[in-house]
């Protein structure tokens, strides 16, 4: 996944895509509930340490009537080391699944040594990421779902002089719990979302700790952009 920086653009400048992104917001935001874009305008404002890159990207549209979507990705310096996507679905006459009108998904990915992607403990640990990152900053969620996928490439031929390579695959979603007027906290959503990414990337956490969130040693290096 690109870093927010290194996006492409028909333009020299990338003006293009931004102006017709902004354009296409204006259009559809006057169109939605005033809950979806209140809960989307909480995410557009919210703060985030530095090192986690977020922009806006393409929302699924077959999921539920409304849709907003986030990418991100966590940097250090001129080094990828972890990326993700955050998806807000809203539906204003409820989902049973859901058990509410909200529901949020994400993909989260980071490599990791070879051995560490063998510890049999991986999966645990890294669903406790998740519902620690959620607990650490007291949010509400409910009906919570997801994998946990450990995946290991090997080169041969041409590739012989590459080391293996393993990768931690975090999919999940649950169903933020709303307040006021309906409408879920979803800046502090999206705030522990990027916890959940920093931790996978290997980062000092950003302030006071969650106790029952377990951090796995040795994840593999930065990653070049």
């Amino acid at each position: 996944m690109a870093a927010a920086q290194g996006r492409r653009s028909d333009s020299a400048d990338g003006s293009d895509d931004v102006k017709d992104t902004e354009e296409t917001d204006r259009r559809s935001s006057t169109q939605n509930p005033p809950a979806f874009r209140a809960a989307v305008d909480a995410l557009r404002s919210t703060r985030l340490r530095p090192q986690v890159e977020v922009e806006p990207t393409p929302a699924p549209q077959r999921l539920a009537p409304y849709a907003y979507a986030l990418e991100a990705v966590v940097v250090d310096g001129d080094q990828e080391l972890a990326d993700g996507r955050l998806v807000l679905l809203h539906d204003p006459a409820g989902h049973d699944a859901w058990q509410g009108t909200f529901r949020l998904v994400t993909l989260v990915r980071a490599e990791l040594e070879p051995e560490m992607a063998a510890d049999p403990l991986l999966p645990e640990v890294c669903w406790s990421w998740l519902t620690g990152a959620l607990q650490a900053r007291g949010l509400g969620y409910g009906e919570p779902s997801g994998t946990i996928t450990r995946a290991g490439s090997h080169y041969f031929g041409g590739l012989a002089e590459r080391p293996p390579a393993s990768q931690i695959e975090i999919r999940a979603s649950w169903t933020p719990r709303e307040g006021l007027g309906g409408v879920p906290d979803t800046g502090s959503h999206l705030a522990s979302w990027c916890d959940l990414l920093a931790q996978v990337a290997g980062l000092p956490p950003a302030g006071p700790g969650d106790a029952s969130v377990v951090t796995l040693p040795q994840r593999r290096g930065p990653q070049p952009r």
